[in-house]
């Protein structure tokens, strides 16, 4: 938005730090983003970074941190080297509406930063015009791309699957899949309390509590009757609970467990996209998909997963219920698929005696 490039650093190492704090958050309803403050002489001033749904957006998360350190003397805003002369590098555009927080381009206008570049610009219908706003209100404003196209699609890239859910109106979807080391998720007596242990259970309670809503198929229902919320290690409920959802036409019993206080709903189809537009409509911006099989592998054929936590148990049972059956894919070289997102709690890591990996679509080539 300015002919005027000149920065007092290297975009690729300052940039290069905003997406390294980016993947510090988590995925879900929200993109994940990083924001990195410098001086007029390419002094780092603040790194801050989006840590989910409800919390400071990565801009505000940056400003929080120079307010402190000005407030406590630890950096001095002198004439020639203050706001006005500082660059904040952020990786995506910042937001311009009010929805659990404020708008991130006036919080940038109101903390007096002269020079803002950004890297992916923000196309969704609801936070777009935060680049053009903050142009208009006297802020040098540079798109990432006029500087450095590799950068820019970086971080257009660490956002690839959010972008891809919020273009087609639906939520961002995770799928849990809990199983054996040869892709079993019962036995062949139908047994399959407990496959991994409770290391692992516990941490995908915690991924259960950012999501909007848990899904699981009407089979499920009839054959576990799980409770679906999610849990503290000492079996706590957490303060913050997702909507429980069966998907399936057969009815569930009055007496379900999932039904609770009420807290539930129940989306009569099979089609993953039907199922998604409906939760959709109700606000729900993350969606946690539990299981079975059957539905996990729907998800799947339509490509409408955009993460996977995977907990593999060290267990062999060589017959049983597979985790995905068909896809529909008949050739390895149509196989789908999946790269190590180490957003978060990393890309591979070990939860007791099982071992977690955290998988992304990977992008087209």
């Amino acid at each position: 938005m300015t002919g005027n490039h000149q920065l007092p650093f290297d975009l690729k190492d300052i940039g290069g730090r905003a997406i390294a704090a980016a993947r510090l958050g988590t995925r879900g309803a929200n993109p994940i983003v990083g924001a990195v403050v410098v001086d007029v002489a390419g002094r780092l001033l603040a790194v801050g970074h989006h840590r989910g749904a409800g919390t400071a957006h990565a801009e505000a998360d940056a400003l929080n941190q120079l307010r402190a350190d000005l407030d406590s003397g630890r950096i001095d805003a002198l004439p020639g080297n203050g706001p006005a002369e500082w660059t904040m590098v952020v990786t995506l555009e910042p937001c311009n509406h009010s929805g659990r927080t404020g708008p991130c381009s006036h919080a940038i206008r109101d903390a007096g930063i002269g020079t803002v570049v950004y890297g992916a610009s923000d196309t969704t219908r609801e936070a777009a015009g935060g680049a053009a706003w903050l142009a208009a209100h006297g802020c040098r404003v540079i798109a990432g791309e006029d500087i450095d196209p590799r950068w820019a699609g970086a971080a257009r890239a660490a956002n690839h699957r959010w972008f891809a859910a919020r273009a087609s109106s639906r939520p961002f979807t995770t799928l849990h899949l809990a199983q054996t080391l040869d892709g079993r998720i019962a036995a062949a007596d139908g047994t399959s309390q407990w496959i991994t242990g409770p290391a692992s259970r516990h941490h995908s309670h915690r991924v259960r509590a950012r999501a909007d809503a848990i899904v699981v198929g009407t089979g499920t229902v009839l054959a576990d009757d799980p409770r679906l919320t999610a849990r503290f290690a000492d079996g706590t409920d957490a303060p913050r609970q997702p909507l429980r959802v069966a998907m399936g036409h057969r009815d569930v019993p009055a007496g379900a467990a999932m039904i609770g206080d009420g807290h539930f709903h129940h989306v009569r189809t099979r089609h993953p996209s039907e199922a998604l537009a409906e939760l959709g409509s109700l606000g729900i911006a993350h969606v946690m998909i539990e299981g079975g099989a059957s539905i996990a592998s729907a998800f799947l054929a339509a490509d409408l997963v955009d993460e996977i936590w995977l907990y593999q148990a060290p267990l062999m049972l060589g017959a049983g219920r597979a985790a995905v059956v068909d896809l529909g894919i008949e050739s390895l070289a149509d196989a789908k698929r999946f790269e190590y997102d180490d957003v978060g709690d990393g890309a591979v890591q070990r939860c007791g005696d099982d071992v977690v990996l955290h998988l992304s679509p990977a992008p087209a080539a």
